[in-house]
């Protein structure tokens, strides 16, 4: 009597939720073949090795949308994570704060949002409250969040992928995928190390997503368009100035948080990032352009009917992205006493903005299921805050049950 063969199930992506997604199927199925194929040679090397390192507390995201629900317990479940390992967990705290009237309203709405979401230990702050919170910080309200906390996502990523291999998972760098075909036999994958074939497939390609999902589903849309975010660090003689993080209050208009100002584990403080659109996925200094790259976000119409949205605030950041003192003009109104002087430039990431066809940016996670393919193609900010609930929720509906 032969025994049956093991199940095998990819993960395309080694970014922390790939790298999460992996770690929650070997915990769920530990009979099954679990293998990670990662193009580059390092974990986390795009994405979650280029953000700012703040775990989200649920303040910004619409009530009852997957970033809420994932958001609220993905933090819960990271801050035990990080606490058994001995990763950094630093609950400094958040200020949004409102610095004129127009803003102040604002805040009222996003105020509603953040308790509707029951984000925990809110606190409504005036001017006063503003700079016992933070002494350096200006404005006419704020919102106080004190368990917005940062860590290192490089760290933990790289735990999760040790959690995969501990569990008998393969995790495979340089392994570029390069084409998924359905047979009769189950999921061919191409690869740059030669074929795989898996039972069972996850796509998390970040700023790759919506190629290699479409290769797996035949679904074009939404589309990857990449915007890099640039940050600047404060010189030491200021970095002192911010006990833990300052915000400005968002645009509703897009999934972007505005340029602020945040502690680092590592140390030090940074402003940041903006929003340049970018013309290159992996574009992460301004002259970078790949032309494959330009010719997918010039024949989506959706960045056409973006781009005649919001051409105005996209000259804008473009203005901020070369100009240190047009970038600090807007954080200074934050902080005052930090300037164009107080800073010197730092490093870029670029985020996978998910564009509709009718030129909407996509904002809430997008995950699909389909004939044993799951396809994960928008998991911008707060995936990383979320990537063990993300895990929870994709694995659950994949059919494997606690």
């Amino acid at each position: 009597m032969s025994t049956p063969t093991a199940e095998r199930v990819g993960v395309v992506g080694g970014g922390i939720v790939g790298l999460a997604i992996a770690r929650e199927l070997t915990r769920r199925r530990p009979d099954a073949q679990v293998v990670v194929m990662e193009k580059e040679e390092r974990l986390a090397a795009h994405q979650t090795g280029h953000n700012s390192g703040v775990v989200h507390a649920g303040i910004y995201y619409q009530p009852g949308s997957l970033k809420a629900q994932l958001c609220t317990r993905g933090r819960l479940l990271l801050r035990e994570f990080c606490r058994e390992r001995g990763l950094p967990f630093e609950e400094c705290g958040k200020l949004v704060v409102a610095v004129d009237p127009d803003e102040v309203e604002r805040l009222d709405r996003l105020e509603s949002t953040a308790r509707r979401n029951g984000v925990p230990g809110l606190t409504r702050l005036g001017a006063a409250g503003i700079r016992d919170v933070e002494p350096a910080a200006a404005g006419l309200a704020a919102l106080h969040s004190p368990e917005t906390a940062i860590t290192d996502f490089v760290g933990i990523a790289s735990a999760y992928a040790a959690d995969v291999e501990q569990a008998g998972g393969e995790v495979l760098l340089s392994t570029e995928v390069t084409g998924i075909e359905r047979g009769v036999g189950g999921i061919e994958v191409a690869t740059s190390r030669g074929p795989q074939r898996f039972d069972r497939l996850v796509v998390c390609a970040g700023l790759q997503a919506d190629r290699v999902a479409r290769w797996a589903d035949g679904i074009d849309g939404p589309r990857i368009v990449p915007f890099r975010g640039e940050y600047m660090r404060v010189r030491p003689a200021k970095a002192g100035l911010v006990r833990g993080m300052v915000y400005p209050v968002p645009d509703p208009r897009y999934p972007f948080l505005g340029v602020h100002f945040t502690r680092r584990v590592g140390g030090g403080l940074e402003v940041g990032p903006n929003a340049v659109l970018a013309l290159a996925r992996e574009g992460y200094r301004r002259s970078d352009v790949r032309w494959a790259d330009v010719v997918g976000m010039a024949t989506w119409p959706g960045t056409w009917r973006m781009a005649g949205r919001h051409w105005r605030t996209g000259l804008g950041e473009l203005r901020s992205s070369v100009s240190t003192s047009a970038y600090m003009d807007r954080a200074s109104r934050y902080v005052p006493e930090i300037g164009p002087a107080d800073v010197v430039r730092g490093p870029a990431g670029v985020r996978a903005q998910a564009l509709d066809r009718d030129g909407s940016l996509v904002d809430d996670f997008r995950i699909g299921h389909e004939d044993g393919i799951t396809t994960v193609r928008n998991a911008p900010s707060p995936a990383a805050t979320s990537s063990l609930a993300i895990a929870e929720h994709v694995v659950a509906r994949m059919g494997f049950g606690h």
